[in-house]
């Protein structure tokens, strides 16, 4: 495939998501999270990763899902991004895949106003539609509704 893409993928629920490779630096298990005080409530926390501090960002949370119960603990996809290091935390990790540009399509106007924001499109697989993650967009911190404001920078 010459116009083929390969994209890590992890699943939320019942939604599947990848992510471009090329900005994913690790995928792991769960890691021992500090608190950080009067951050968003989309941030789980920072992680010590060999020595670097790492936002985890609760996906759960920025789409508006239940958290996991206190039996399941979430995997982290690292991702490296223009303002740093990020840990996406997700439910599970998956494959990575590879797709063709001919099989993309743009996100479906019926996907929630929150989905629409983070997703560039989608990818028909076999058993279902794979999401593909807008890693800007989907890390980018939004004021939330207690007026502390938390970015890592901007949403564009």
């Amino acid at each position: 495939m010459s116009d083929a893409l390969k994209l890590c993928t992890f699943v939320l629920g019942d939604l599947a998501f990848g992510v471009e490779v090329k900005h994913v630096q690790e995928v792991m298990r769960f890691q021992p999270l500090t608190r950080v005080p009067l951050a968003s409530r989309t941030v789980r926390g920072i992680l010590n990763l060999r020595g670097q501090i790492v936002t985890a960002i609760d996906v759960r949370a920025r789409l508006g899902l239940p958290t996991l119960s206190d039996a399941q603990e979430p995997m982290n996809v690292v991702l490296r991004t223009s303002d740093g290091v990020v840990s996406l935390l997700v439910d599970e990790i998956g494959d990575v895949l590879e797709v063709s540009a001919a099989d993309f399509e743009r996100a479906p106007e019926t996907l929630s106003v929150v989905l629409r924001d983070i997703v560039h499109g989608v990818y028909k697989l076999e058993r279902r539609l794979l999401l593909l993650l807008d890693v800007t967009r989907a890390v980018a911190l939004k004021e939330t509704g207690d007026n502390v404001p938390s970015s890592l920078g901007d949403a564009a």
